[in-house]
């Protein structure tokens, strides 16, 4: 049952305190309406425990603010909650995507991430068609969702919160991807639980890349913020020719930087006994933290993305279905995932707040046993991407 003011409160005894589940917590259904964000509808979860956050409908049914006991932990970047009706796919070159990047979650995919890159067009069913562009990170976060449903429900003397969504991805003579997204908490939890299922919803053989920009922004991170996951091995470094230039190593955070580059970094990681990989960003000066889990064998590569510019301050977490190396690279290497006819994947991952220290010792405990990750903060790439198998042929 739910735990709340410190007690564990029955159906009957939140029904005898209150004429509403409102006064305790709920989803509720809102529209924004001034600005670049004007027209975007969203769902608002708070869990009674001071766990609140934001689903933004018409941005691909993604994660936007996420806050605990008036602590921001979700990142607010300087394009603000961007209407998907402005934004311009193809423009500056395929990088008009950070003109709409903002929020906890942001999706990439669903058959590109990573890079701009011209890529055959071998799928599209169009013989005067030969090559396609695309642009950074794909075209699903800018894809306004359908909300087939949402709100409150009881299971026994559990109350869970829920919303429901699809967001479709189609051409006429491509791609017909549809991703299906269900959200939940339960009352008096600080854990959000995300289960994603892409489709091919077509009969094309369609390629098929997934990707979360998993951001967390101040008062979370801050000076001294650490970055904890089982890493078995450092693979790559964006800023490989500049390693150590900045001063900035992949485990702890500085405060605010004029005139940082950004650091993106992939790591190997372990999974535990379940192949779950946790990380998590942890503020002990705050006694907070976020963990993330996801499964290996469904997001088996996971990125680091370092964007402590003063103005635009950032740290992201980024689970993959694939290697740093880009679409053209998981062609040749044979580890594109093509799906065919009505063929889907499923992505199933957790978001918990780590209240206290016994919280982050926990957690800290947990991760270390899985795999300890280097204590030198600038291991040198092994250069080593492993194959990604399960992947079928076109």
């Amino acid at each position: 049952m739910p735990r709340l003011f410190g007690e564990d409160l029955s159906p009957l005894d939140l029904a005898r305190r209150s004429g509403s589940l409102a006064a305790f917590g709920g989803v509720r259904l809102m529209e924004l309406a001034d600005g670049l964000e004007r027209g975007i509808r969203v769902l608002e979860f708070r869990t009674g425990t001071g766990l609140r956050f934001t689903v933004l409908i018409d941005r691909a049914f993604d994660i936007c603010e996420v806050e605990y006991k008036g602590q921001s932990i979700g990142w607010h970047g300087p394009s603000g909650i961007r209407h998907p009706g402005l934004h311009e796919h193809d423009a500056e070159g395929g990088f008009s995507w950070g003109r709409s990047f903002s929020g906890f979650l942001v999706t990439c995919g669903l058959d590109h991430i990573l890079g701009p890159e011209e890529v055959p067009a071998d799928t599209y069913n169009y013989p005067g068609v030969q090559t396609k562009r695309h642009g950074l990170h794909g075209r699903i976060s800018t894809i306004p969702a359908k909300l087939t449903g949402y709100g409150e429900r009881w299971e026994g003397d559990r109350c869970i919160l829920w919303a429901e969504g699809q967001v479709r991805q189609a051409t006429t003579f491509g791609e017909q991807l549809t991703l299906f997204r269900r959200i939940e908490v339960d009352l008096g939890s600080n854990v959000i639980r995300l289960s994603d299922r892409v489709q091919n919803t077509g009969f094309l053989p369609t390629p098929h890349m997934f990707f979360y920009h998993i951001n967390i922004g101040t008062p979370l991170l801050a000076e001294g913020a650490r970055y904890l996951a089982p890493i078995s091995d450092v693979v790559w470094a964006a800023h490989a020719a500049r390693y150590t230039a900045q001063g900035v190593g992949y485990q702890t955070a500085p405060a605010p930087l004029d005139g940082f580059a950004e650091q993106v970094w992939q790591h190997e990681t372990a999974a535990n006994a379940a192949g779950e990989v946790p990380v998590a960003l942890i503020n002990d000066r705050l006694a907070l933290g976020i963990e993330i889990t996801t499964r290996k064998d469904q997001l088996p590569c996971l990125y680091e993305w370092q964007h402590f510019q003063a103005g635009a301050y950032a740290f992201g977490i980024e689970p993959s279905t694939h290697h740093v190396l880009g679409d053209l690279s998981a062609r040749e290497r044979g580890e594109m995932i093509w799906l065919q006819g009505l063929e889907s994947r499923s992505y199933d991952s957790i978001f918990r707040i780590l209240d206290g220290a016994d919280a982050i010792a926990a957690a800290e405990a947990s991760i270390s046993a899985i795999a300890r990750q280097p204590t030198d903060d600038y291991p040198h790439p092994s250069g080593q991407f492993r194959p990604l198998m399960g992947r079928g042929p076109k």
